[in-house]
């Protein structure tokens, strides 16, 4: 089970931090990732971690992803927020070696104003 938390309205430039809590099976196994998806839009891959990053292009250098293993919480932080980055976020998680993501948060809303 993924918990998501952080999300709400902010304006252009602001930051926020998401957090997502994890429970039911061994974090530590888990490839961890932040998804998004806009309105009108499909769901994109924002970040993921493992023992490295990857991070979509459009937030490279303005999102860190990072994890705390010992709270079984994966974080996102997200700096110099555009209007563009408006969507749902998603928490998701899959082991090690999958191929796709098989668990997932209820989401959590991010608005950015201009």
């Amino acid at each position: 089970q993924l918990v998501e938390s952080g999300g709400g309205l902010v304006q252009a430039g602001d930051s926020l931090r998401l957090s997502c809590v994890a429970s039911g099976r061994a974090f530590i196994r888990n490839v961890m990732a932040w998804f998004r998806q806009a309105p009108g839009k499909e769901r994109e891959l924002v970040a993921h971690i493992y023992t490295t990053r990857y991070y979509a292009d459009s937030v490279k250098d303005r999102f860190t992803i990072s994890r705390d293993n010992a709270k079984n919480t994966v974080y996102l932080q997200m700096n110099s927020l555009k209007p563009e980055d408006t969507a749902i976020y998603y928490c998701a998680a899959k082991i090690i070696g999958s191929r796709t993501y098989d668990s997932w948060g209820q989401g959590t809303q991010v608005t950015v104003s201009s």
